[in-house]
């Protein structure tokens, strides 16, 4: 089982939902950065659970602990290890479950690959796991920060009620003002009452997060096999729920000609650095060309499914494949997008951090 993400910036994760902590350890971290630790904790906050009355009822207080890796205040290029405890699992929500297959859950093929399957509120598949991602990204974003790389994300759609899927239309600094994370506080609010009735009914809804990276340096990602779009499509997709990702026009493409699509070159402002002096006109590539950064906004838009987990009695098998019904109990999110905003930020960030550090390496050699 893989639990490490990366190349030179790496995040190994470790934890289970119901266990006593969710941790892990981040190497490669450039040495020097200054560790803001309100800031790493405000992004844990934006992911933990009971935030709002559309999130699940589970309290937690997801404090972070470092445990190594900085001194006075800054990191100083050895691994940063971290953990958070957790504090408030109902284990016994999950009894029912010990010897039944969940549908549309991990729990099926963990135990068809494993043998063995922790029941437990899924365990090691649970999304509880992404705390740890959401510390690397905090962490990643501290040192894009330096770098003037800026990483946002917002809810741009919950059900049917969708938002235009041009970014460039909204406020991103008003995502943070409603507990849907969407800039509009008119569709936000739509969005909270469907999420609200779905989960009176014991149901789930999906929806779509945009992310939209600005001030990404040009020539970031790998011409074959490591095309910087790949990665971050590797990277979203191993979100907990993620069924579907797109950058640039995305499937929107195949509507328009190569005349209407492509993005016209052209000089842009500022001298002596290449990656100020050329811009494009427009830019449906997303930011991205033949697999590497060429400066311009990198927008994607990441398809999270509804929850699996629903409070409403549905047919399924038990470990010897006999026919039986589930009623789940227990604490669950009627929708995943609110607290997912800022996962799908720290992913996003970890694979910028990681391609620059990468790129640079590659100079460092070459001189």
């Amino acid at each position: 089982m893989s639990n490490t993400f990366g190349k030179i910036f790496t995040l190994t994760t470790f934890g289970e939902s119901h266990g006593p902590a969710i941790g892990g350890v981040v190497d490669g971290m450039p040495a020097g950065i200054e560790v803001d630790m309100d800031f790493i904790q405000r992004e844990l906050d934006r992911r933990k659970p009971g935030q709002s009355r559309i999130t699940t009822d589970r309290k937690e207080g997801d404090r972070v602990e470092l445990l190594s890796g900085v001194f006075e205040g800054k990191t100083t290029g050895s691994p940063i290890g971290f953990i958070v405890r957790n504090e408030n699992q109902h284990s016994q929500d999950y009894e029912n479950m010990r010897c039944l297959f969940r549908p549309s859950h991990a729990d099926y093929t963990y135990f068809s690959k494993y043998g063995f399957r922790d029941h437990r509120g899924g365990g090691r598949s649970s999304a509880r796991i992404t705390i740890a991602r959401c510390v690397g990204g905090a962490l990643a974003k501290l040192a894009l920060k330096e770098l003037g790389v800026v990483i946002q994300a917002y809810t741009s759609q919950v059900g049917p009620i969708s938002l235009d899927k041009d970014y460039r239309k909204y406020d991103l600094s008003k995502v943070e003002e409603n507990i849907v994370r969407c800039p509009v506080a008119e569709k936000a609010k739509e969005m909270e009452e469907l999420i609200a009735s779905v989960k009176a009914k014991g149901d789930t809804v999906g929806g779509i997060i945009t992310c939209v990276i600005k001030g990404c340096p040009v020539g970031l990602g790998e011409p074959e096999f490591d095309k910087l779009h790949a990665q971050l499509g590797a990277a979203m997709l191993s979100i907990n729920a993620v069924k579907g990702f797109e950058y640039g026009e995305g499937f929107n493409c195949v509507n328009t000609f190569g005349s209407q699509q492509n993005d016209v070159f052209c000089k842009g402002q500022g001298t002596g650095n290449k990656e100020q002096i050329i811009r494009t006109l427009t830019n449906h590539s997303g930011g991205i060309q033949g697999g590497i950064s060429n400066g311009e906004d990198i927008y994607m838009r990441i398809a999270f499914k509804p929850v699996a987990t629903i409070l409403t009695e549905q047919n399924t098998v038990d470990l010897d494949g006999q026919p039986t019904t589930l009623k789940a109990k227990g604490r669950h999110d009627p929708c995943v997008l609110p607290r997912a905003v800022p996962i799908v930020e720290a992913m996003a960030a970890m694979v910028v951090l990681d391609d620059y550090l990468i790129n640079k390496s590659v100079f460092v050699n070459r001189g």
